[in-house]
């Protein structure tokens, strides 16, 4: 199919009742996606052409719920797609190579022969994903092939959404429909995405924000077997219970930050070495506390702390899963209190010390929690942390009020009222 026809497609209405689905619009607001999606058509022919073959993709965001920093030893989360994504408009070419034209990016390009070996040189930089996905498909046996893609985002870079894994996923996806007939489980993808991100974007992640974004819907994880998560869906709607899910991007500065973030599972991973383990699920605080002045003189303070934050953070995530399966939205949003407190204190990811005058993290949350004093609701930290998101859960009634609230302090677009998205990595068909 050309891109022309996929437009006269997209504006008979052909795609509204997938948009509506996957992007949380109503039925008056639809006619904006269909211009998005058109607008994205429109970018890739006048980079590509109108070639033949072109296809559509769409990828969601996330939300990770509870469970910070927990995934990359091994823990349990519970996280969210949500209706902001990555749209892709790609056709497979003949010619082994991927170009990928990200809009605000430089296009990439990358041949087959590029993914044989991580490239340092390449680190943090979209091409390493690329490649990464390419190398992971062929380590699993499956298919890769070229094509030409442009790509559009309104899943905020560095808003804690996970841009990265869903542009990870995303790339997984073209490939899984393009050379494999769809055949790739998304778990499978995510699991790719991690690998990519690991060994070729060189940041050491665990899985829960591929995953998310892969599989789409409320959900729980459990990564005790990371090589096998249990995954399960949640039949929890937060609109249904009358609560929106704001994030609030503060615009805090994302430089330099991939040494805080690669010093969480690092230290959590040597305090677990000194316990004799791999990583430290299986750990209690009693063994903490045994091993504590052993774990001090080897590793440091932080990084003890670290660990009684995960070992009470796993924890956590259990008790929320049973209280949302119990519907005690008061013993959920406790959970949710706790793992902001923990974050904070424990984990210590709610600013970086390389510029401790910014805290806008900090500072949303101090505002959130007294505009939410008397309420029943609560607030996080949200993702990575040092920069970038909280996350609230604000009745609806007081949504607006709280969303121009935050707006007034951080700027206006701020706070995003999302909804859960259902569907994970997809190809969207007429």
């Amino acid at each position: 199919m050309k891109t022309c026809n996929i437009k006269a497609k997209i504006n008979e209405g052909l795609l509204d009742s997938t948009l509506t689905d996957l992007c949380s619009v109503s039925p008056a607001k639809i006619e904006g996606e269909r211009v998005r999606y058109c607008n994205a058509a429109d970018a890739f022919n006048s980079v590509y052409g109108d070639m033949d073959g072109v296809r559509l993709f769409s990828v969601g965001g996330r939300s990770e719920i509870s469970g910070n920093h927990t995934d990359h030893n091994y823990g349990r989360v519970i996280a969210a797609s949500v209706n902001l994504d990555i749209l892709a408009v790609a056709a497979p070419t003949d010619d082994g190579v991927v170009r990928i034209k990200s809009e605000g990016f430089p296009e990439d390009v990358v041949a087959e022969g590029k993914c044989a070996e991580p490239d340092e040189s390449l680190f943090f930089t979209s091409a390493a994903i690329i490649a990464g996905m390419q190398k992971a498909f062929l380590n699993a046996g499956y298919n890769i092939g070229g094509f030409n893609a442009y790509t559009t985002s309104n899943v905020l870079k560095g808003s804690g959404i996970s841009s990265s894994a869903a542009f990870e996923v995303m790339v997984g996806n073209i490939l899984n429909y393009l050379y494999n007939d769809g055949k790739v489980s998304n778990v499978e993808i995510a699991k790719m995405a991690q690998f990519a991100e690991n060994k070729y974007f060189g940041k050491p992640c665990g899985l829960m924000d591929q995953t998310a974004c892969a599989v789409g819907g409320f959900i729980t994880i459990d990564f005790a077997d990371p090589t096998s998560p249990v995954i399960e869906s949640m039949d929890f709607d937060l609109s249904r219970e009358g609560y929106s899910l704001c994030i609030v991007n503060t615009g805090g500065n994302h430089a330099d930050l991939n040494e805080d973030y690669a010093s969480v599972p690092a230290e959590m991973k040597a305090v677990a070495k000194v316990m004799g383990r791999e990583v430290l699920r299986g750990l209690t605080a009693g063994d903490l506390v045994a091993g504590a002045a052993d774990i001090r003189e080897k590793c440091g303070d932080r990084a003890l702390l670290r660990a009684f934050h995960f070992v009470a953070e796993n924890d956590r995530v259990a008790a929320q899963v049973e209280a949302l399966k119990a519907g005690d939205l008061d013993e959920f949003f406790r959970g949710v209190v706790g793992s902001g407190n923990s974050s904070f204190k424990f984990l210590q990811n709610v600013y970086t010390t390389k510029n401790v005058a910014e805290q806008g993290l900090s500072l949303a949350l101090c505002i959130t929690e007294n505009y939410l004093a008397g309420k029943r609701a609560a607030c996080r930290v949200h993702g990575g942390g040092f920069a970038g998101t909280i996350q609230a859960f604000v009745p609806s009634e007081f949504t607006e009020e709280y969303r121009a609230l935050m707006d007034s302090v951080f700027g206006n677009g701020a706070c995003h009222v999302l909804s859960v998205r259902r569907a994970g990595a997809v190809e969207l068909t007429f």
